[in-house]
């Protein structure tokens, strides 16, 4: 073994080699730089790092740049909610069983299947960058598909009572779907959309394998059997009970499992997704939200997502990825839309779910409090449980919130009464007589069973439906065809002569609320809808 005295040195080695006198030359003129020897080393080393560190810097920016799949912007609605006065921000994060690109591999089916949004939810982003909120919408949830833009460039017709998973495939297009499943989402809660994330299995996969794992919680033993339920048997075990670290094929199991844990409903799914997400952001933050932690989640992610034009760059992506980095774990809830089971499909219940809409365009918490980040605000706390459900919902269509100066300038309505109390089509059709509508007629409902009121509207008359809600505090607007707008009166109009409780500022029902899940809760707690969690 060669000592530390008897190694030569590549620099000693060279100098040997030398001419005498060359030697002597530079030695002379050595000690003269000696003293500037040091710094100028370590000049030359800052700058070598900072040229090299800047071109692998610009070459990941031009991979991901690469990477990144936008989708048509053509596709998004024509009559979209306004986008309000709040700085807040709503973004839509579709989880996509396309089986193409490779996804077949991983969830099975068709390669040739476009695919349907198998998990979604909308997360919405307080505008003091302090708190978010994600509110989950199950794939069986019954809504209104709005016109979807066709490969032909015609448009669809509206597509009413239709499972909300099935507005990703009305488009035939992988580039079409995810713009009519953020139309179906703009016109389920009147809020506008900002941004659309696609996130297919192969992307999710990678994600989970890049952070080293995610930590999640297994109610109870799962076998092959579980995952596939036509199975004969039992099949191996694929998850043992108890705290685990998965990833990448794992965790899509985890993620997408449905039979076997408590009720095999996707209401039970959608809570241990949303654990999932959880424990995931738990470990990027514990990591560090950095530009370099970011880059390799970056890399890994933008190779299968779809995003929408305003996040269709590198700059645009980690710039807003990165405006995230101050919002605590504890401040991320994630809650569902206010459901209840309608037969083997899922209705949204009103008017839980226009509370919410109403709390998260406020910039409302799920306590209360105002995290608009305007100064002048007074910040206002509730506890929410569920006997407090009634006050955070809106106070009722009362003629006493109606604002006075709301004209219809002749434009045609019709009203129908959608309760079993008589007499409200025509006290409502009173009130939009008053404020220059005219009326062309009364009638019930096709159901009568409606517990808020619903101002429907044909194609292109959205501004004028906008108009007749304000009369109506606390209504929703609904898309259908025809050239008509439609007043469908709930139980929530308490009537142009009665009285109603004065208005209070938006806030998360109590009903919604009490099942709220912080980013921080316990890894094991509430993981199961129905039996069994």
């Amino acid at each position: 073994m060669t000592t530390t005295s008897e190694q030569t040195t590549p620099s000693r080695r060279r100098r040997q080699s030398e001419p005498r006198g060359r030697r002597r030359a530079r030695g002379g003129r050595a000690a003269q730089r000696r003293a500037r020897g040091p710094l100028r080393t370590a000049l030359l080393v800052a700058l070598a790092v900072a040229v090299l560190g800047t071109a692998g810097l610009g070459w990941i920016y031009l991979k991901l740049n690469g990477d990144i799949d936008t989708f048509d912007g053509d596709g998004l609605s024509r009559d979209r909610p306004d986008a309000g006065s709040s700085k807040g921000q709503n973004v839509l994060v579709i989880g996509s069983d396309a089986r193409t690109g490779g996804n077949s591999a991983l969830g099975g089916g068709s390669k040739d299947d476009i695919g349907r949004s198998d998990t979604a939810f909308l997360l919405h982003i307080y505008a003091d960058r302090k708190h978010a909120i994600a509110v989950s919408v199950p794939r069986d949830t019954l809504v209104t598909i709005p016109p979807c833009k066709l490969p032909d460039g015609t448009w669809t017709r509206t597509q009413p009572d239709t499972m909300f998973n099935a507005a990703f495939s009305v488009g035939q297009t992988a580039k079409g779907n995810p713009a009519c499943t953020q139309n179906t989402v703009e016109e389920l809660t009147g809020l506008r959309v900002d941004h659309t994330v696609v996130v297919d299995f192969k992307g999710f996969a990678a994600l989970t394998d890049v952070v080293g794992g995610v930590e999640v919680c297994v109610p109870g033993d799962i076998y092959q059997g579980d995952l596939n339920p036509s199975r004969t048997t039992k099949g191996e075990l694929i998850f043992k009970e108890g705290e685990q670290t998965v990833s990448g094929q794992k965790a899509l199991d985890y993620v997408r499992l449905r039979h076997g844990i408590g009720d095999g409903s996707d209401i039970g799914r959608i809570k241990r997704q949303q654990a999932f997400v959880s424990s995931l952001l738990k470990k990027i933050k514990s990591d560090g939200l950095t530009p370099t932690r970011l880059l390799p989640l970056a890399t890994a992610a933008t190779e299968s997502m779809t995003v929408d034009p305003g996040l269709g760059t590198a700059d645009k992506l980690i710039s807003f990825a990165m405006s995230l980095k101050d919002i605590d774990l504890h401040n991320t809830k994630f809650v569902t839309i206010p459901w209840r089971y309608e037969g083997s499909r899922v209705a949204v219940v009103e008017p839980d779910a226009s509370a919410l809409w109403a709390a998260l365009k406020d910039d409302r918490t799920i306590d209360g409090k105002d995290a608009s980040g305007k100064s002048g605000k007074k910040s206002t706390e509730r506890t929410p449980t569920a006997s407090a459900a009634a006050s955070a919902t809106p106070a009722g269509d009362d003629a006493s919130d109606v604002p006075g100066d709301v004209s219809g300038d002749g434009a045609e309505v019709a009203v129908y009464n959608g309760t079993t109390t008589s007499g409200l089509a025509s006290e409502a059709a009173a009130t939009l007589t008053e404020h220059g509508f005219t009326v062309t007629g009364t009638a019930n409902a096709s159901s009568q069973q409606h517990a808020t009121t619903v101002i429907q509207y044909g194609p292109g008359l959205r501004s004028r439906a906008e108009t007749v809600a304000e009369l109506f505090p606390g209504a929703r607007l609904e898309a259908i065809d025809g050239s008509v707008v439609n007043v469908v009166v709930g139980a929530s109009y308490t009537g142009a002569g009665a009285s109603a409780p004065a208005s209070t500022p938006s806030a998360v029902p109590g009903s919604v609320a009490d099942g709220a899940r912080s980013a921080d809760d316990d890894l094991c707690s509430d993981l199961s809808y129905g039996s069994g969690g």
